[in-house]
């Protein structure tokens, strides 16, 4: 009988590991090209949560049994297929193959990100990664940040910072009870991440102030002082405002420069959740979208949604680098040592993880290998197929468009004739279950003041046209 020992070595055995390395990356490849061919590959192969439970039991062996490459068969077979074409649901990109790859050297590494010394190349990667893209939004020397696992992460970390920097005395030691409730002025159409950051804060519902917004799902900034004597009255102390660059919904854009104009008349905080739209700068076609956002002091920008990175990077920016350090500002002797507790280098210290995985190691690698113009390429490819399938829905008679797309956010509903308005609702949330789960598309649906609207986030490099043309037509049959 083999020996715990016997099992270790084999384990770690590096012929091992290089002939299932092989194997794998081979059926990735078969898979990567599948998927991007699309076919009659479905987009998602649907299957009931209980169906996926039988297939993925919590039964283990007691003894090594199976195959690496027979079990990952099963998850790819199964899975949401990201890298079809006609997927064109949530704000989650088909990853470049390339950054996947340093997936494999970051989880074989396994640095954590607490302190220098656990992640020396990947710390320096970070900061690099960071500065290039401070410099993109227009932040000032003296800016910096950190990378965190994702967009919720991100906002409430900027919160955190900006509760230190304007709540008028010390939140992190003294807690909520330190002082006046405080609250934040939000757009209505802001992701709910924001609301959940102010509970988490302690600071209850009213922690968030709503903002209304136009007709195009904009931010109103002639509605902030209104917002503002609103909170006031209701005994809340407002520290910031919340602007979004391509809001989850619609991919709006608010007027970043108005609320700029606001928060600095009033001494506010202005934070913008660029986590899908700040990638705008890279664009020069559609940077002026984000016009006004070099003056936020913090800025949530996802690269695992406009940047095609697998999930999670998330980079959290400040206009002023040190602010980085105020969002978490504990000790932890174990870790942090000397008298220096604000050193770049150190990352735990600015994060809500401790141990961290190597984030930066994709970005830098792409960014390096690749260059910037392909990321430039991309955002402003996707931003046009956007307004040309807007123009599309325009031209047909029985689609509505719900508001002129401001990134490669669509929103639209199937309107045929002799279908009662009070019917339509539901027709868009039958629509979607049939597409969805025949696996022709894989496509979201959002509640506008309209009504139920089907929604598109047209994220995948690879989508066309004809792609979009197909998706009107596969609408009308499924009706």
């Amino acid at each position: 009988m083999s020996s715990y020992r016997d099992h270790v070595t084999a384990a770690y055995d590096s012929e091992h590991f290089r002939r299932q390395g092989h194997q794998l990356v081979d059926q990735l490849a078969d898979y990567l090209s599948s998927a991007t061919r699309g076919g009659d590959m479905p987009v998602l192969p649907w299957s009931s949560p209980e169906e996926s439970l039988a297939r993925f039991p919590g039964k283990f062996p007691e003894e090594p049994t199976g195959t690496l490459s027979g079990l990952m068969e099963r998850v790819l077979a199964t899975s949401n297929h990201l890298h079809h074409p006609r997927y064109i649901g949530h704000q989650v990109t088909a990853p470049l193959p390339m950054a996947a790859l340093c997936d494999l050297v970051s989880s074989l590494l396994n640095n954590g990100m607490a302190v220098y010394e656990m992640g020396p190349a990947s710390s320096a990667m970070e900061h690099s990664v960071l500065r290039w893209m401070a410099g993109q939004l227009g932040l000032p020397e003296g800016s910096g940040g950190v990378l965190t696992s994702g967009g919720s992460a991100g906002n409430l970390t900027a919160l955190l910072a900006a509760r230190q920097a304007r709540a008028g005395y010390d939140a992190w030691g003294g807690g909520a009870a330190g002082g006046p409730p405080l609250t934040v002025l939000v757009p209505e159409t802001a992701h709910y991440c924001i609301a959940r950051s102010v509970k988490v804060m302690g600071w209850g519902t009213e922690g968030v102030t709503p903002v209304p917004v136009d007709a195009h799902f904009r931010l109103r900034p002639e509605a902030l002082e209104a917002a503002r004597t609103r909170a006031l009255d209701a005994g809340r102390r407002p520290i910031a405002v919340v602007a979004c660059a391509g809001s989850t919904s619609t991919g709006a854009f608010d007027p970043l420069e108005a609320v700029a104009d606001f928060c600095e008349r009033q001494g506010l905080w202005f934070h913008v959740d660029g986590a899908h739209g700040a990638s705008a700068v890279l664009s020069p076609s559609y940077r002026h979208q984000v016009k006004g956002i070099e003056r936020a002091d913090s800025v949530v920008w996802d690269a695992h949604k406009m940047m095609l990175m697998p999930a999670l990077i998330t980079a959290v920016l400040f206009r002023e680098g040190s602010r980085s350090f105020e969002a978490f500002a504990q000790e932890a002797s174990y870790l942090f040592h000397g008298q220096d507790t604000r050193r770049w280098s150190d990352i735990g210290l600015r994060t809500l993880e401790c141990t961290k995985e190597m984030m930066a190691l994709k970005l830098y690698t792409c960014l390096s290998l690749l260059g910037t113009r392909f990321f430039s390429d991309y955002v402003t490819a996707t931003f046009a197929l956007a307004r040309r399938f807007a123009a599309l829905l325009q031209a047909a008679p029985d689609f509505q468009l719900a508001v002129s797309p401001d990134c490669n956010i669509v929103c639209f509903r199937y309107t045929p004739e002799g279908v009662p308005a009070s019917q339509l609702d539901a027709l868009q949330t039958h629509l979607r279950e049939r597409l969805v789960t025949q696996g022709d598309f894989y496509l979201v649906q959002t509640t506008l003041p309209q009504g139920v609207h089907l929604r598109t986030t047209l994220i995948h490099p690879l989508t066309s046209e004809a792609d979009l043309s197909a998706l009107l037509e596969t609408l009308r049959r499924a009706a």
